[in-house]
């Protein structure tokens, strides 16, 4: 009879393969609390000073509704980043967490500095119906949403959020099926948060919320046009 049982080698080996498993989980951790750590001081330190925006003001609307569509955006690179061993999107889908991550914590942390709730009583998106700054605070990017108008109702979805139903679908996904699910998704999602950050910008002269805006708006513009390549290319 055949012996199955591992050599002393292979015994010594894996418990030092978990350990290993173990370790960049940890590492994987330990690097989420440091940037949201940063992100908070960062956020903190670049409002004082400043006036404190009320609790309907579009600056803390803004905050608060970009945080909760920027936490879909790093959902939707983790699941990709599981369901794909292409170099590219995995490498698009860790830069699109970490900086949608590390932008919610510094939206988080404005809003602690005023003092402000992390949810606010009125209906999501009500801050895009107010009126803009004579319709010209800092202009449009290519949205729409810089001409001072909206569209949008109070308590209407997010732009370019991805359904409950559309998520399912990409989680069953695998290889290219699931790349181009993710790319048509996340396309439509950097496109609603440029949106977002032009309203914004109608809205707001915030020296803080005017950097992250127009942040968003240049480095999801740039995604948008490497994911249309991307996407064609699996077409």
């Amino acid at each position: 009879m055949t012996d199955s049982s591992p050599s002393p080698a292979e015994a010594a080996e894996a418990p030092r393969r978990g350990v290993g498993r173990w370790t960049v989980v940890l590492a994987a951790a330990v690097a989420l609390v440091v940037v949201a750590a940063i992100a908070f001081s960062v956020g903190r330190l670049s409002t004082l000073g400043e006036p404190t925006p009320s609790t309907t003001s579009a600056e803390a609307g803004f905050a608060r509704d970009m945080q909760v569509h920027h936490q879909q955006g790093v959902e939707l690179a983790m699941i990709i980043r599981d369901a794909t061993d292409d170099d590219a999107t995995r490498l698009l889908a860790y830069d699109i967490a970490t900086t949608q991550a590390q932008q919610s914590g510094q939206m988080y942390a404005w809003l602690a500095e005023w003092g402000l709730p992390q949810f606010g009583a009125e209906p999501a998106m009500t801050w895009m119906t107010q009126p803009a700054d004579d319709g010209e605070a800092h202009g449009g990017h290519g949205s729409g949403a810089g001409d001072g108008t909206s569209a949008h109702e109070p308590g209407d979805p997010m732009p370019g959020l991805a359904t409950p139903e559309q998520i399912e679908e990409l989680k069953s996904l695998e290889g290219v099926e699931a790349e181009r699910m993710f790319l048509e998704l996340m396309i439509a999602h950097h496109a609603g948060a440029v949106e977002m950050a032009d309203a914004v910008l109608a809205r707001s002269d915030y020296p803080v919320v005017v950097s992250l805006a127009e942040a968003i708006v240049a480095s999801q513009q740039s995604e948008i046009a490497l994911m249309e390549d991307m996407l064609a290319e699996r077409s």
